[in-house]
């Protein structure tokens, strides 16, 4: 009709996060300003953030009334659609803040899961987010039967209400088995796929999301793998034959990691994994654009030792150097500091360069520096494979 807009209007979400003996401010903060990516990732509009400092979170509402109060109020003022905490809530917890609040809430496996959902594409990549959801719902199934309470002593309520949960949890329980099943007979097929590829070296891009994995895929295999600037662009671990100098590869490109990464998605996306288990070089690459890629690194390597991959050649590529500023900060205090763009050479001679003994620095992007990737790259898949196969080395 005329007049009227299809557009899509776009939630407003108020996101909250907890200070405390193990979070410090800045952690917080830090942590929120990746909550804020998220939720525009999932669709979104984070419009106001809240902290508070607590000694250990409320068991029934996360954080402290004065603070519930003062969000309440926002709610109100503000046309706020959704409530997203930093930490996984309990379902009572849950419970408790959407009644006080009178608000959708969710917590932050909760967004991450539907951001899952929304971006997996394969049938295996959908199994694997539907096996997590349903985990993470099994125990917060009361939620969805809050309408109930208000029928208290009605006879022949209660009894039906406490029959209907139990059917739904039945269900699915019964649900999560099948999935289960499902990814067994994938994780076969995949792996007899793994074992098919001949013998080439394989090699596995692993990194925080969003640093840029999916484009160097698509360099270095001139194929067209989705990428984008929005966190867990690429789900599905994407393989793909490449040739440097007539000596051909595997190149896989798999899931990003995330600081606070639910278990139950690492547990469904094992099969995912596997193929960095199976990797015999990895790609770890970092944005070192980003303020926090220190952090990051150490996130990545926690989530490797988590799945068991801590022996395996690593090499790190530090990726975005054309959007990389150096912090000067002069001599007198007063002066503000200022960010600089530094040369290649001038990053090479940086700590990162000489604390990582095997590292390079590139632009995926603007293309700098890649003929020297290429040729580090080359020398180590050259010198893995002639020593796997010897009799292959006239070839090379």
């Amino acid at each position: 009709m005329a007049g009227i807009s299809t557009d899509r209007v776009k939630e407003r979400a108020a996101l909250v996060g907890v200070i405390s003996h193990e979070q410090s401010e800045e952690q917080v903060l830090e942590y929120l300003e990746e909550l804020a990516f998220l939720t525009e990732t999932a669709g979104a509009e984070p419009v106001g953030i809240f902290t508070q400092k607590v000694t250990t979170p409320n068991p029934k509402t996360y954080i402290g009334s004065g603070k519930l109060i003062e969000i309440q109020q926002y709610i109100q003022t503000d046309e706020i659609d959704l409530v997203i905490f930093d930490d996984e809530l309990t379902p009572s917890q849950l419970r408790n803040l959407e009644r006080e609040l009178e608000c959708r809430i969710l917590d932050r496996t909760n967004l991450i899961l539907d951001i899952f959902a929304g971006r997996a594409q394969t049938a295996h990549a959908k199994t694997q987010v539907e096996l997590a959801q349903y985990q993470y719902l099994l125990p917060r199934l009361t939620r969805m039967w809050t309408h109930l309470e208000r029928q208290r002593g009605g006879i022949g309520l209660r009894g039906p209400g406490e029959t209907e949960i139990e059917t739904d949890r039945r269900i699915i329980r019964d649900k999560i088995a099948r999935l289960k099943e499902q990814l067994k007979t994938i994780d076969k097929q995949m792996a007899t796929q793994r074992k098919n590829r001949g013998r080439m070296v394989r090699v596995a891009l692993v990194g925080y999301t969003n640093v840029g994995k999916s484009t160097i895929m698509n360099l270095l295999s001139k194929s067209d793998v989705f990428a984008e600037n929005k966190l867990f662009a690429t789900l599905d671990t994407t393989v793909r034959k490449v040739v440097i100098e007539n000596l051909p590869f595997l190149l896989s490109d798999t899931v990003g990691f995330i600081r606070k990464l639910p278990h139950s998605l690492v547990e469904s996306f094992k099969s995912t994994l596997d193929e960095v288990r199976e990797s015999d070089i990895l790609l770890h690459v970092v944005d070192i654009s980003h303020h926090a890629f220190e952090d990051q690194i150490n996130i990545v390597n926690e989530t490797l030792k988590e799945i068991g991959v801590t022996d395996k050649p690593t090499y790190i590529i530090f990726n975005k150097i054309d959007a990389y500023t150096f912090v000067e900060k002069e001599e007198d205090d007063l002066t503000p500091s200022t960010r600089e763009n530094i040369s290649l050479e001038e990053l090479k001679r940086t700590w990162m360069g000489k604390s990582h003994e095997h590292c390079i620095f590139i632009s995926a992007r603007e293309k700098d520096n890649i003929e020297e990737f290429r040729q580090m790259l080359y020398n180590q898949i050259r010198e893995m494979h002639v020593s796997r196969y010897p009799y292959d080395n006239l070839l090379y």
